[in-house]
Parts: C-alpha cells; sequence; structure tokens
C-alpha cells in the first residue's frame, strides 16, 4: 500500500523542494473541460486552434495551476496544507504531449502564522519555463500519514451517436407510411409520435379504436390526424396490418401491444404472412461506447437454434442491411465458443461452413471469419496473442452469434453494462418491421430511420434484379 506523508512547518526548511512530471494528453484537456465548464475552442475545437495564434491545440492553463496544487497537497507540504494565495504567469503555451516538470521550492517561513512562501515553476521537456509564481499556504503542524486514495478511472464517451448518420439520410429520402399494430399503451402513441415529428413515418393505427384513444389521452398526445383502421383486438390488427402491408398499403410495420410471438406467427404465414424467399433474422444495431463503429448482431429474436442453411440466410441478410447503411464491403464474424473447428461443438463447424460459404460465392458481400470467439472479435490484441490474424478482429461490423439464446444475452449484456444503445429491424419480409418492445422513445425512432433505409436498398436492389 502507498501511503501519503506530510512536512510538518518545524520540518520544512528554505530551500526544500518537491516535484512531479505529467504528460499532457487529449484526455486530460476533456476532462478539465468537462470539470470546469471551460470550452474555450483554444482547447477543444481543432478546426478553430489551427486557425488561431498557436495553430494547435493547446491545454487549459489552471490545469498547469492544478498540478502546482497537487505537489503542496500531496507532498510539500502535503496532506493538512491550506491554500492562502497562488500567482502564475504563464510564459509559453502547453501542447498535446508535452511533459511538464512541476517542481515548489521553500522560500519564506513565518513563524507566527506557520505560513510559508513557495516558489513555484513548471518547465516543458525543453527545458523552457512555461509557467512560474508564487504560493502562501498555512503548514501543516501536526504529522499525518494517510494510505493514498484509490481513484475510479475515467472513461470518455463519445458526444454524439453513431445513429445521427443514419437518421439524416432517412430523412432525406422521407417518410414511409407505417401500419401500427395494436398501438394501446401510452408508450407506444409517444413513440409513434416522435418517429412521426422527426419526419419517419406517417402512422396508420391498426387497432380498438376505444381502447387506442384511451392509450393517447394517456399520453397526452392528438391523434386526431393519424389515419385509423379499426379492428377489434390485437390479433386482428396484426392480420390487418399485414394484408395493408402485402397491398402495399403501408411500407413498414411496427410491433405495438400484441405480444411479440404471435405476430412473427402471423408473418411467417406462407399464405397471408410477408415471407419471401429469404430466412427473417432480426438484427440489433447497436452504438457501444467502447467500439468504435456501430455493431450489427444476429439473430437475437426469430430462429432460435438455426442450421447451417438458416445461419447463410441471416448473414446474408446482415451483410445487405450493412451496405444499406453505407458499409461498402461489411466485414462478419462467425461467434463461437472457441476458436478452432471441433466436432463436438456445432457452432465453430457451422462457422467453417459459412466461411467456405462466402469463398464460393454463396454468401455475397461480405469478409467472413470465423469461428472466433467474442474477445478475439473486438480485441486485436487478445487474437494477436493466440496468434490470430484476420481483418475482422477488432474491426467487425457483423456478428453472427450461433442461436438466438446467445444473441440475447450479449445484446442484453451490452446494453446494461457497456451502455448501449439498440436499435432493432426484422429482415427478409416483405416489409421492414419493427419487433421490440417500446421502451426507449431515442431508440425506436432510430428503428424507424434504420427501416427506411433498408426499405429503400431492398427495391433498390430489386429494381437491379428485375432489369
Amino acid at each position: 500500500m502507498e501511503f501519503l506523508e506530510n512536512r510538518t512547518f518545524d520540518e520544512i526548511e528554505i530551500g526544500d523542494s518537491d516535484s512531479l512530471t505529467r504528460t499532457l494528453t487529449e484526455k486530460d484537456i476533456q476532462v478539465f473541460a468537462i470539470m470546469s465548464g471551460d470550452i474555450n475552442p483554444a482547447h477543444v475545437d481543432l478546426e478553430y486552434a489551427q486557425s488561431d495564434l498557436f495553430h494547435k491545440i493547446i491545454g487549459h492553463g489552471m490545469w498547469g495551476g492544478a498540478l502546482i496544487s497537487t505537489v503542496l497537497g500531496t507532498q510539500l507540504p502535503g496532506p493538512g496544507t491550506i491554500y492562502v494565495s497562488q500567482t502564475i504567469r504563464f510564459k509559453r503555451p502547453v501542447a498535446i504531449l508535452d511533459t511538464l516538470t512541476v517542481k515548489v521550492t521553500a522560500l519564506e517561513k513565518n513563524p507566527e502564522k506557520k505560513r510559508v512562501v513557495f516558489a513555484c515553476e513548471i518547465r516543458n521537456q525543453k527545458d523552457e519555463i512555461v509557467m512560474e509564481g508564487q504560493a502562501d499556504v498555512v503548514a501543516p503542524t501536526k504529522k499525518i500519514r494517510r494510505p493514498k486514495a484509490v481513484l475510479p478511472e475515467i472513461t470518455l464517451r463519445r458526444p454524439y451517436s453513431l445513429f445521427d448518420k443514419y437518421m439524416a439520410k432517412a430523412k432525406q429520402l422521407g417518410a414511409l407510411r407505417a401500419g401500427i399494430i395494436h398501438p394501446v399503451h401510452a408508450k407506444i402513441i409517444e413513440a409513434v409520435h416522435d418517429a412521426e415529428r422527426a419526419g419517419f413515418i406517417i402512422p396508420v393505427l391498426v387497432g380498438n379504436r376505444e381502447q387506442i384513444e384511451l392509450a393517447a389521452q394517456e399520453s397526452g398526445i392528438d391523434i386526431s390526424h393519424y389515419e385509423m383502421v379499426e379492428v377489434e383486438h390485437g390479433h386482428a390488427a396484426a392480420l390487418k396490418a399485414i394484408a395493408l402491408a402485402r397491398n402495399g398499403e403501408v411500407k413498414m410495420l411496427v410491433r405495438g401491444g400484441i405480444p411479440r410471438e404471435e405476430l412473427l406467427h402471423a408473418l411467417q404465414k406462407p399464405d397471408k404472412g410477408l415471407m419471401t424467399d429469404r430466412h427473417m433474422s432480426y438484427v440489433s444495431v447497436m452504438d457501444v461506447p467502447t467500439y468504435p463503429k456501430v455493431l450489427i448482431l444476429t439473430d437475437s429474436l426469430v430462429n432460435i437454434d438455426p442450421n447451417l442453411e438458416a445461419k447463410r440466410g441471416i448473414t446474408q441478410n446482415a451483410i445487405d442491411f450493412s451496405i444499406a447503411l453505407g458499409v461498402e464491403k461489411p466485414k462478419v464474424a462467425i461467434l463461437a465458443g472457441m476458436d478452432n473447428v471441433s466436432a463436438t461443438m456445432r457452432s465453430t463447424v457451422d462457422a467453417a461452413g459459412l466461411c467456405k460459404m462466402a469463398e464460393r460465392g454463396q454468401i455475397k458481400g461480405g469478409i467472413v471469419d470465423g469461428p472466433l470467439t467474442f474477445d478475439n472479435v473486438i480485441s486485436t490484441e487478445v487474437a494477436k496473442s493466440k496468434g490470430i490474424t484476420s481483418s475482422v478482429i477488432g474491426d467487425a461490423d457483423i456478428i453472427v452469434v450461433p442461436s438466438v439464446e446467445t444473441g440475447n444475452v450479449l445484446a442484453e449484456q451490452l446494453e446494461y453494462l457497456a451502455e448501449s444503445k439498440n436499435a432493432g429491424l426484422l429482415l427478409g419480409s416483405r416489409v421492414p418491421v419493427l419487433m421490440s418492445r417500446i421502451n426507449d422513445i431515442y431508440s425506436s425512432t432510430v428503428a424507424c430511420a434504420l427501416a427506411i433505409l433498408s426499405y429503400h436498398h431492398q427495391h433498390e436492389a430489386k429494381g437491379k434484379s428485375d432489369d
């Protein structure tokens, strides 16, 4: 255990000094800006800083002042020190990766008031003085020795959502008529209202009028301008909305108060559902703060224990969807419980089969690799330590999971432990379908934007194939 130990007033001699050395990082600047509220563009705006006096981002002057305080409060005199005054003259700017050495030296002592005046000096790695001044402190009179506090680590999150660009593109493409199935809860009405205001949907409410109006009343939202198709109950609402989609009257569906399994069963009816020649599968689109780009996880809802052919369809759906989001050549990681192919673990055998299918053109448009464990998918360092080389590791756009159970667990772990924002969509049907329970308005609105991108990509691809 490390300790902090002070030097009392009586122990301090004129000429005594102490120091510390720190290197300024971009994270230091960001944390100081967050803590202080000082967002002067010279410190946090690269474009502005490059045109300013110093032509680069510079650190906050008081960051250096804080380092002086650190020496005085933890080293000399140390714990028990009380600041009285501080003067600082700023001589040179401090840039990112500059290494500063902070030194304080005792100049004067006042026995009556137990005060000590320290000369304060900060030099950079070129031995140039960047700050200098004096500090007047009340030095401690009692000896203090305390264990060093263990502070929490700071993780910085992006100040913007990776979903923003998809929402902007969807807005340019325009709203789609959306069949809202059985919207009998206030939260659903709120989500529909938000997506409509964002310019993503033209709502068509399908369900029991009395129940829908009660939900709208509870939400405090006026739905009088929404189109409504009246049916008696939730099951009838699902069948009617699917019929509207089959007839081209709506271009997407949103699950409201009907159970997910009931809607999925209705969607998969061969003669009256929305089946196509593709497998239906679900993608969870995740903005994970610790990952540099959007991550698509599939399938976490539809195919409970998919065989190899179903996994081929799931993988192809995800690749096509990723391309719809603007990824030219999506990198696909096939997740398994181990990195080597083993006859005793089906997920590894299926992963190898999917890779061979991609090699032979049975899966098109992406770079597919597996089997890979999750740590190898995310961390290049871990994969290299195991001797695994691949363009997919550390840079995956898509993760294909072995089963719904695995996908559900992984998606929820990322949401609740890594604070990811997740938006989901059912693919492989005639129109995109929002299947998730609506518990987050923002994620639901994002899903509507993703549905627009998927719909337009699907119809552009169909048009090309017809040609």
